[in-house]
């Protein structure tokens, strides 16, 4: 697969690191996707570490948001040119699962409707938010806490009722 590869500037917005992209790496990108609207995933290196993120326009502007992870330290880094390479990344990112909410919810068709209505960053929010508990007896608890605020008899992680 065809890599674009550029030098980039490191910018700062507020507090979040971004380089701009080249319009003529843009046009293909968008090519690929098949559109040019909503987060948009690509994937590359930078400074040859290789690295999957979201294409995102903010301000009219689209911008390749550069974390601590992809770059190490870099809101101390703006201003230096850093070597990018990129592309569209057909593969989506990966999909978190918790079986025992799975279970709860099968159990719970009610709450199961609702989940399914959430939109996928909202149900990424609720199950990454189980799979990081340490112990059985949290997740058991905030999984009985999630199928309530589902059905809209409670709040779950400061959120009102969906």
């Amino acid at each position: 697969m065809y890599m674009h590869a550029f030098p980039a500037t490191l910018e700062l917005i507020g507090v979040n690191p971004f380089v701009q992209v080249p319009a003529d790496v843009l046009a293909d990108v968008f090519s690929k996707a098949g559109r040019s609207k909503g987060p948009i995933r690509v994937h590359g290196t930078i400074n040859n570490q290789p690295f999957e993120q979201t294409l995102v326009r903010y301000a009219g502007e689209w911008r390749l948001y550069i974390n601590l992870t992809m770059l190490a330290h870099s809101p101390r880094r703006i201003g230096e040119i850093l070597a990018v390479t990129l592309d569209y990344n057909p593969v989506g990112p990966p999909v978190l699962t918790c079986p025992a909410l799975e279970r709860a919810l099968a159990e719970a068709p009610e709450a199961q409707q609702v989940f399914e209505r959430l939109s996928a960053s909202r149900q990424n929010e609720l199950v990454r938010y189980l799979v990081r508990l340490k112990s059985e007896e949290a997740l058991l608890r905030n999984i009985e806490r999630a199928i309530g605020f589902l059905l809209g008899k409670n709040r779950f992680v400061g959120r009102d009722r969906p």
